[in-house]
């Protein structure tokens, strides 16, 4: 849909009863256009958006552009603008150099720069203001993810009004570890501004309400619903592309591609340092070191996304994978035939089913990970079809996916024994195992995720002035939920 033919949203009413917070908006520019933006959670909250005629804010992805608000897709896209420096700051500083490695166990070290949590702040504040000009009376507000820890309580400070709900799509520390962060009771107090706080696992909610226990200032004030609200993938996307016989035949294209393995192993994450694709990398190696896989039958497929390629850390990690890649090749490859086919670069939706399809054994070996939508939507992709799933303790996925071959990914013994018994499966398990993850997956998908959230969303009935009821039931909800943070 050309931009130019989209409705300005000033010829249309600028405040909703349903608005979406995320860093980004779900849309990519393409040239003069906007496209829909590839993921599960914009296939997840898009439909609700548009149902409600609500808005969603976010950053557009440029730098020093007035891009006015507009329409797409029956939806209110509401750009939140940032300058270069300040996405420099807030989001590869704060965001990603503060929070992310603190939040996945200190993988790396974070840096606590005081000018970047200066600018977290201030960008914070402006995705609030931008929320409360958006809102109508009462609406429901939903913040999305670490980026954006400061808004709830920020929202609730001008519009007491409204429901707000918070859902973190990655771990929250251990108190222990969430204690070294400078700014932690801001970060506390900032999300106990919502009604509801949703993790993706149990002990992610525990391990906020023990941050909460410890430093909150305001003990007395009234505690929001806590609790664990697992993500999940569109199963019926994936499996509508899945059946697709031009998917099937790209899937038939890649192994042929390969040499027609016997066994085909992929790893597809984004190139970050909790995926743990070195451990796997070495893992592989192992395997075919020890002849417990044939380098002439076997092939791994390593698809690494491009992602933060401006921090360091990223960049220490390309370097590292590449010279693993070039190591496995150049003591087991022969002319004609690599061992590990390595690609930098993103792919499309259909591409990655192609690319589930394809494989035998897809290795999530994930060194701490919220969920892996991944392992979710290869199980689902390959319903009927069989295949192993090798999936991390430490990947939030393993709560609900109990037929995976389970392992710690720090015990490269382990790791290997898993991606063997992987590879060595018997086609009628192997059918098994999956078709049950997929249900599973069915069972509970993306669609299923938002509407228990927001469910509970509107359950909530926030401390506003609007009537007396109002406040009365906010204080039995609040009387009710004392022991939350217990």
């Amino acid at each position: 849909m050309s931009q130019k033919s989209e409705k300005n949203m000033a010829e249309t009413n600028p405040e909703h009863s349903f608005i979406v917070l995320a860093n980004r908006l779900p849309v990519d520019r393409c040239e003069d256009t906007w496209q829909a933006a590839p993921g599960g959670l914009v296939s997840a909250l898009a439909p609700m958006v548009r149902a409600e005629r609500g808005a969603w804010l976010g950053w557009a992805g440029c730098f020093d552009e007035t891009i006015v608000p507009f329409e797409f897709d029956q939806m209110s896209l509401v750009p939140v603008p940032l300058t270069e420096a300040e996405h420099r700051a807030y989001y590869e500083g704060f965001s990603n150099g503060v929070l992310w490695p603190l939040y996945h166990d200190l993988i790396v070290t974070p840096q606590y720069h005081r000018t970047w949590w200066r600018a977290y702040e201030a960008i914070n504040s402006r995705f609030a203001q931008a929320a409360v000009r958006s809102a109508a009376s009462g609406a429901t507000i939903w913040v999305h993810d670490y980026h954006l820890q400061l808004v709830p309580h920020m929202i609730r400070q001008l519009r007491p009004d409204v429901r707000i709900g918070f859902f973190n799509h990655i771990p929250f520390p251990p108190v222990e570890l969430f204690g070294q962060l400078p700014w932690r009771r801001e970060v506390v107090e900032g999300l106990l501004g919502a009604d509801v706080i949703g993790f993706q696992r149990n002990s992610d909610a525990e391990n906020f309400r023990s941050a909460a226990r410890k430093f909150a200032v305001d003990v007395d004030a009234p505690s929001p619903l806590i609790d664990a609200f697992p993500i999940s993938v569109d199963t019926a996307a994936i499996r509508e592309a899945a059946d697709s016989a031009t998917v099937v035949r790209s899937a038939a294209r890649i192994r042929h591609d390969l040499g027609d393995p016997d066994v085909l192993m992929l790893g597809i994450d984004r190139l970050d340092y909790t995926k743990g694709i070195p451990h796997r990398l070495r893992a592989f190696d192992e395997l075919l070191a020890d002849d417990l896989l044939s380098p002439k039958t076997t092939n791994f497929l390593q698809v690494a996304v491009p992602s933060r390629e401006g921090i360091a850390a990223y960049q220490d990690l390309r370097d590292e994978v590449e010279r693993l890649v070039g190591r496995i090749n150049g003591r087991f490859a022969t002319l004609g035939r690599g061992i590990v086919q390595y690609s930098h670069h993103s792919y499309s939706f259909e591409d990655t089913v192609a690319l589930y399809l394809a494989a035998d054994v897809l290795v999530v070996s994930s060194l701490r990970d919220g969920m892996n939508l991944v392992a979710k939507e290869f199980v689902t992709a390959r319903r009927n079809r069989g295949g192993a799933l090798v999936l991390s303790e430490f990947a939030g996925a393993v709560d609900e996916l109990a037929e995976a071959i389970v392992v710690n990914p720090h015990d490269i013994s382990e790791l290997k024994n898993g991606m063997h018994q992987a590879a060595s499966l018997d086609t009628a398990q192997a059918r098994e195992r999956i078709a049950a993850m997929a249900v599973t997956v069915e069972d509970h998908d993306v669609h299923r995720w938002a509407q228990r959230f927001l469910a509970a969303l509107q359950a909530a009935a926030p401390l506003g002035p609007a009537t007396e009821k109002s406040a009365t039931d906010h204080h039995d909800r609040a009387a009710q939920k004392v022991t939350s943070f217990d």
